[in-house]
Parts: structure tokens; sequence; C-alpha cells
């Protein structure tokens, strides 16, 4: 599968639209009125500071202290990229907090301290303390990073964390516990060798040996070789804890051998000789980055029994720091620990290692497009594994109660995980598993518009994010200005440009097309007219004829122009079971409105069918259908002849035997707001509906827009259904993106019939 491209303009545009940077700070209460002000503000935030003042704990009761963590650097070890200083770091700094807000629901914030000074860093960042529950230390070099966390542990009450330290130290012992196990080793038994004797290499020796590894065991290398006891070269005071009593000298002969050797150097530190030379079953974390130290590749063409793991998300075994800091610190914070210690790492290292071991949901199965199991390819959980929320936070909780660093002990620890639960976002697993989908499928996608700037760069994108080959319609003057225009000109060997003039197929389309449409008053002169002139109806034909496997087009022309074309070639009418369903997504929930395309205003049996083609595309998206009919009236009250339609279409699903939960007619506060739902027991929805059928496709595209523009909810689709073959229509006021978006839709295949 081809690997994604990323052009630094892409790169840039993606931190500068909408807006610069990568996150916004919102009220989280109301703050509408005089009154809310007043209580926001002055009088009524006195009385929070008095109790704040009176009992200095109430604090994480009041204000957002107990799940705010501060993300601080001085830019003197950016990712790699060396001392680029406070400035340029702040962009990764953003990026982290965004990955805590995303990945454990912590909310955070970037502090860039303008200094190298270790003692002037410690004391900035000491006197911020009263503001936040965590302190999150990122991208500060060696040896200085010892001296700030130390000092910064000793003299601050709240957990202060080196995640460029111990976030890989936690993945990789999770990671080792996990291969020796496979490997038949114990770790007491083992000769570990690691190359790297900086920040994260000396941290996760250190984890390692809290394991139980010896000392002598473990052998550290640094550029200047094996660091032993009695060296003077290039050593420091974290370097010399760790100076084994060995004759070992060089790299080379540490390695024979060796059981473990783990890698957090550089790319081509480590020679095929030397894994040939290392004991039976080695296990090798090559985590350099971006490219390791060796590449699993060349491992296994010497050692087919190695177990290898990467910092890289292309292979397998990725030791990806995203699945330990964010579950740390959620469980810290839930028990306002005092600190972060070796055991609450330890913690989270056990339960990432027992969480690979067990079977693997279906949906992250979906997301990476193969079933992972336990095994040499699968010995640590995948980032978006859904159950992390829920199963490490509590681990590291327990750890910190039984270390007596917890200031508010968990009582009831199964209601905790219940709580972890609620705060998963379903919507980024479900686009997640669609892009997985797509990416698997390898479509080839023919973009019908090829003489639009937005349509060429979504074109562009699509191909180089791997997701399969794309196909311009157009003309090839015309195609080549444009992308030199948007700065594209390197993709102009990129993209094929297909139009009739260049095409083979041309009388295959014409007979085709004159057979279905020489009964509807269409001569030879109108089907060439049609075939040879008309993008959209010429598009159709190539997606008709397999030369093509999805269809993304209406970027320049409205839905129902578009719709009249495409039907020339399919059927795609409303008498045909064509539907459009538009998924509306907000605030971690995703609800689908249906029809937003085809029907204009439906009847019973209409939205029945409807009800049946959103429930399926639901199910495409990993949901499981709750549907709603929707209308003014809650189940006959009040009565009126325009509301009888959404009364009858649940009694024609109930007759159809349908396999999935549907109930109506009732308002949409009451198939969204569970406390209203409760209201009426008899509702046979379980939980909030996820599926809204509407009356008619005014109604939906009023729902839809007001959505959009007043919520700033993110807005997916219309999602064509009910047609045999992947065509999605986007909008005339679609972005490049968005574009794109419809265009991974038809590669996952979503919607087709």
């Amino acid at each position: 599968m081809p690997k994604a491209k990323i052009t630094s303009e892409e790169a840039l545009a993606y931190h500068l639209n909408p807006s610069p940077g990568k996150f916004e700070i919102t009220a989280s209460v109301a703050m509408t009125t005089q009154r809310d002000l007043s209580l926001a503000y002055s009088p009524g935030v006195a009385v929070p500071c008095e109790a704040i003042a009176a009992d200095p704990q109430t604090a994480y009761d009041y204000t957002t202290k107990g799940n705010l963590v501060a993300v601080i650097s001085n830019g003197t070890a950016v990712l790699g990229l060396g001392n680029l200083g406070a400035l340029a770091s702040k962009p990764v700094m953003e990026g982290k907090a965004v990955l805590f807000k995303r990945f454990a629901d912590v909310n955070s914030i970037d502090i860039e301290l303008d200094t190298e000074d270790p003692d002037a860093f410690i004391n900035a960042v000491k006197l911020m303390g009263p503001t936040f529950g965590g302190i999150n230390l990122e991208d500060i070099k060696a040896p200085e990073c010892f001296i700030i966390e130390q000092r910064l542990k000793e003299e601050m009450d709240i957990p202060v964390f080196h995640d460029d330290q111990h976030g890989t130290a936690v993945i990789c012992a999770a990671g080792l516990m996990n291969a020796l196990h496979l490997s038949g080793k114990k770790i007491e038994d083992c000769r570990i060798v690691l190359n790297g004797a900086g920040a994260a290499g000396i941290a996760c020796i250190e984890l390692i040996k809290t394991m139980g590894a010896k000392h002598d065991n473990c052998i550290v290398c640094d550029t200047k070789g094996v660091i032993y006891q009695g060296r003077k070269d290039g050593m420091n005071q974290w370097k010399s804890a760790h100076a084994a009593n060995t004759e070992l000298r060089t790299l080379e002969e540490a390695m024979q051998g060796a059981d473990v050797f783990l890698g957090v150097s550089v790319k081509g530190a480590v020679t095929q000789d030397m894994v040939a030379s290392m004991a039976d079953n080695p296990v090798i974390f090559a985590m350099a980055n971006p490219d390791p130290e060796i590449t699993p590749e060349e491992a296994h063409e010497v050692r087919n029994d190695a177990i290898v793991a990467t910092g890289r998300s292309d292979y397998p075994n990725q030791v990806n720091n995203v699945l330990g800091f964010p579950y740390l610190f959620r469980g810290a914070l839930d028990i306002n620990a005092r600190a972060i210690n070796d055991e609450m790492k330890l913690a989270c290292a056990r339960a990432l290692a027992e969480l690979a071991r067990e079977d693997v949901p279906d949906e992250v199965a979906v997301a990476y497009g193969k079933k992972l199991t336990f095994g040499r390819d699968y010995i640590i959980p995948t980032p978006f594994d859904p159950r992390l929320i829920y199963r490490i936070p509590p681990a590291v909780a327990r750890a910190g109660m039984d270390t007596g660093v917890a200031r508010r002990p968990i009582i009831d620890m199964d209601g905790y995980e219940m709580s972890l639960k609620a705060r998963m976002d379903p919507t980024a697993s479900i686009l997640r598993g669609i892009t997985a989908r797509a990416r698997k499928n390898q479509a080839t996608m023919v973009f019908a518009e090829g003489d639009t700037p937005q349509v060429l760069r979504a074109a562009v994108q699509y191909q180089r994010d791997g997701y399969g080959r794309a196909l311009v319609v157009g003309r090839e003057e015309d195609v080549k200005a444009k992308l030199v225009a948007e700065g594209l000109e390197d993709a102009v060997r990129e993209l094929r440009v297909v139009n009739a003039g260049n095409t083979e197929f041309m009388p295959v389309y014409k007979d085709f097309l004159y057979e279905r449409l020489q009964r509807k008053g269409f001569d030879r002169h109108d089907i060439h007219r049609l075939a040879a002139r008309d993008r959209h109806v010429f598009s159709s034909l190539m997606l008709a004829h397999g030369h093509g496997d999805g269809l993304i087009t209406g970027a320049t022309r409205k839905s129902a122009y578009v719709l009249d074309r495409i039907n020339h070639v399919f059927d795609a009418r409303a008498c045909d079971g064509a539907v459009g369903v538009t998924a509306v997504l907000h605030r971690g929930r995703i609800v689908l409105i249906a029809d937003t395309l085809v029907h204009e205003w439906p009847d019973s049996e209409d939205l029945a069918n409807i009800a049946e083609r959103a429930a399926t595309v639901a199910r495409g998206l990993g949901l499981e259908p709750r549907v709603a009919f929707v209308s003014f009236s809650t189940f006959g009250y009040p009565v009126s002849e325009r509301a009888e339609k959404m009364h009858e279409a649940p009694e024609i699903l109930e007759a159809r035997g349908v396999d999935f939960e549907f109930d109506g007619e009732m308002t949409a506060d009451v198939a969204l707001n569970a406390d209203v739902m409760a209201q009426y027991p008899f509702c046979r929805l379980s939980a909030p509906a996820n599926v809204l059928v509407v009356p008619a496709r005014h109604s939906a595209s009023i729902s839809v827009k007001l959505m959009q523009e007043l919520a700033g909810a993110t807005v997916i689709g219309p999602i064509l259904s009910g047609i045999n073959q992947p065509i999605q229509i986007c909008s005339t006021n679609s972005t490049a993106n968005d574009i794109l978006n419809m265009a991974v839709l038809a590669a996952a295949r979503l919607g087709e019939h």
C-alpha cells in the first residue's frame, strides 16, 4: 500500500486554516445573560475564591485545575530537529496539547519558555504550579532535562513528567514484556543492549531495571561505545549510574549473544551482522525517528526469529508515546496525584501489555484494514484502540492510590471506568475506519470536473495520501495550467487526464448510452453530444464500464442537475431507491439526517425506504442505527395531516420486520435528548437517536445548514446511497478538503447498494 505523502505547503495550510494554530478555548458554562456574567465573574466569583483560600483542595472542585496540564518546552531538542528555540517549538507543543484532548480528554495549554538556563526554567515552571494539575515537559535537551525534571519533582506537589524520557520508556517496557513472553525469556536472565544514552535511553534502561533486569546485564552504548566502569571520556552522572562492569567496548561486541537491543540513536546504527550475532529469538526495538537503526525488513533477512519494533506507524509494533502520556495523566489527575512515580509508570506498561494479549475489537480491525492478533507482529496495542481510555487510567490510578500519592482516592472504580468510557469521541474512530477502508480498497477515483482548482487539489491529495489512483476528466492543457497556477506543477506528471478525445472507448460508451436512451427521445446526435461534451455523463460512462471504481462530481453544478446527468447512465432516482444521507458531527456526537438529496416530498413508503437506506449507511460508519421519524408533533400530538406520514412510516417498518431500532413521530428534542425521551417510557428507542428521518428535503436542508452555521458542526455528505456504484455528489461550495472527504467515502464504498 502506498505511503501518504505530505508536502510542505499542505503542512503549512493545515496550521494556517481555518484559523492559525491547532486549538481554541471555549467556555464550558453559559455566558449569555447578565446573571451568567455575574456568576462567572463579579460578584459571584468571590464565593469560590474564598472557599479555595479556606481549603486549597477545593480548587479541584471549582476550577479547571484538576483537568489541566501544561505542555512546557524551551525548544532545545525539537523532534529531532535540534535546538530551534522556544518560539519554533510552539507548533509541536500545540500538537501535544491537542493529543492530550483527543486521546484522554485532558485540557492542555502549551507554554514555551525562552531560556536555556535550567534555574530560570525551573523557577518559571514552579511559579505556575497553582494553575495546573500536572506538568508535561517536552523537547528539552539532555542533560539539562534530567536536572529540570528532578528539581521540579522535588519542589512541586503536582505530577511532573518529561515525556521524551518516560513516555518512550513506558511503551518500550510494555512491548518488552510481551516480546519476552513470546520468546519464553525472563528479564532477569536477558542481556540487554541500549544504544543511545540521551533522555529517552536513560529512562528506558532505568525502568527496565525496575522491572527486574540486572545492572551488569544491561550494556549502555553512546557515540563513543560501551559505557563501562572506569570510562572517563564523554561521561556524566546519569551515564555513570549505568556503567557496567564489562570488558565490552563497542556496540558490535555488545550485540554478540544479546537477547534484547533497544535503540534510541540514529538510522543505520545496527548492521545485519550485528543482528545475526544476537541470541536466539532476539528482541529488537529500533526506535530512532524518523528512520530506525535497522528496518524490520533488514533484520528479518538475517533473523526470521526476531521480534522487531520501531517508532514508525507504517511498520508493525509501533512504540508510540501517545499510548502512554495521555492516560498516565488522566489517571494521575483523577486521583489528584502529587506525582507520577515508577509504580504508576509500570502499571501503565503492564496494562498496555495485557491489553495487547486480548482479542482486538472489530472497529480496530476495520480501522487498520486487517485482523490484529497477539503475536510477533502485534505486541503493543494500536493508538486507536478504544479500550485504552478506560483500561489504562484505572491501572495508573490504582498504583497511585497503593503508593500513597493520591489525594483523592477513587472509591467506585467501576463507576470511574464508566465515566472514562463516556469521554470517548466516537466520531474520530468512525472517520478513521472509513479512511482505513478507503486505503485498503485502493480505488481508482474519477474526478469529473478536472478544470476546477479545488477538484484538482483534492485529486492530487487523494493520490498522494495513498488512497488509490486519481483520474481527472478535462483537457490536458487546462489541467496543466490550473495545476501550475495552484503551485502544484510537480503534480502534472502524477495525474492522468481523461477526456472524450483521448479514450479508445467512446464507441462503446455511445452504444451503451443509445441503448438506454433511444426510447426516451434521444437520437444518435444527442447521444454523441452527451457522451463527448458532458463531463458528468462521460465520467458516469467510465464508471459504468469499469474504467474507474468510484465517481466524484457536483463541485460546479447544482446537485439536481448532476443527478439528472447521472441518471442517463445509472438508475439513481427516488423511485429507484436512491437516498441522500448527511452525517452531522458535533461535540463528539454523530447524527445522520435523511433524505437530504433525492426525495423532494416523500410519502410514508418513501420514508420507510429512506430509513432503511440511512440505517445501512449508519452501519457502514460503525454505528448501530436508532432511527427517529422527526416531526413537529410527538406520538400524535398535536394532530396534523402533515405529521400523519411520519406516524405511518414506523408502522410500515414494523410490518417489514427490519433489524434496527426505530420509532416516531417525535420532535427533535425527544429524539436526541435522553431526559426528554424518558418522559415517554413507551418509546422503543433504547437511547437517543443517531438517524433522523425528516418529512421533506427542505426540512433536511434547513436542519443541516443551521447546525453547520450556528453550531459549527462538521457536515459530511450528502452520502448518496442506494446505487450499485460508489458515486458521491459534492456541493458547489465545497473546499478541496470537502471533495477529498467525499472521494474517501466513495473509495470506502459507503452507501453503495
